[in-house]
């Protein structure tokens, strides 16, 4: 009698507990956690990542807007790891059980020390370490890389690091996308008209900081005879020294250009009304700076 009045008391818990909405397979369990920041708010978008006790990833995503994530994975012992923007990256072990909730709770993040800035000065780009690339939609489906082989650049960091400015040129002609006569094409009047428009130019005198070691560099690109305004989405790595033990800070940035703000309109449509070359152009930047002695 007591056994039999206890087997249904549990079979009523697993029907109204936290799995009962869940659709759990066989020999699984659902891993969940809420992650925030020092003063309670959730951390929308911060990424995870669930490894098996191999280290192989399980699975992996981004949190909710609320700063929750929900994930079914085989029962077993795992290992989970959450990062976001400008805080400390956390770990922590789990076992999941079949047919078991296995809740970390609320997950404090705590807030990241943001790398040091350049000293004030002037710095040069360094080419040989730097890159310039884009991405193109090509027919709709395919992607084309390409980038820019030759260019030159210089930074005047700022006592006020948002009072820096930044001065880049690029040669048109030195674009490659590793095909002669699609480079050969992008370089006629139908896109960069290189004849007539022979360098890319972007300068900028406005750094904002966005919080931890995001910035948006904000100024005026030149290009095809055009000149529009463009921001640069950067994301500081910070400082360093090289071979030689010069000093050496670095930043990755990215940024979309659309074709037409440009005049550079040329566009061909296949037979069923597909685009050979995509609208927008994905620009892509890796530098690195050396102050200059």
């Amino acid at each position: 009698m007591i056994g039999r009045w206890w087997r249904n008391r549990t079979d009523r818990a697993q029907r109204t507990g936290p799995l009962a909405a869940v659709r759990v397979p066989p020999s699984a369990g659902v891993l969940s956690c809420r992650v925030l920041d020092p003063v309670n708010e959730p951390v929308p978008h911060a990424e995870f990542t669930v490894s098996d006790a191999s280290g192989r990833q399980v699975m992996g995503g981004g949190t909710d807007p609320y700063g929750s994530f929900v994930a079914t994975v085989p029962a077993g012992e795992y290992r989970l790891a959450v990062s976001a923007e400008g805080y400390q990256p956390y770990r922590a072990n789990v076992v999941v059980g079949e047919n078991v909730l296995a809740s970390l709770g609320d997950v404090t993040l705590q807030v990241s020390e943001p790398p040091a800035l350049p000293r004030p000065g002037d710095w040069d780009i360094e080419p040989t370490h730097s890159s310039i690339g884009f991405t193109a939609r090509h027919i709709g489906l395919a992607r084309i890389h390409g980038r820019f082989n030759t260019f030159a650049g210089a930074v005047r960091i700022a006592e006020d690091m948002e009072q820096s400015a930044m001065h880049v040129v690029i040669d048109a002609a030195s674009i490659d996308t590793n095909v002669r006569m699609r480079d050969d094409h992008l370089r006629s009047a139908d896109f960069l008209d290189v004849a007539r428009f022979p360098a890319l130019e972007f300068y900028s005198e406005r750094f904002v900081h966005r919080g931890g070691n995001r910035w948006a560099v904000t100024g005026a690109l030149s290009l095809h005879g055009v000149t529009r305004t463009i921001t640069l989405d950067t994301e500081y790595l910070g400082l360093g020294n090289g071979m030689e033990d010069e000093v050496r800070a670095a930043c990755r940035a990215t940024t979309e250009l659309h074709r037409d703000d440009f005049t550079v309109s040329w566009q061909t449509m296949l037979a069923r009304g597909i685009a050979v070359v995509g609208p927008s152009i994905r620009i892509e930047l890796d530098v690195q700076i050396v102050q200059k002695s």
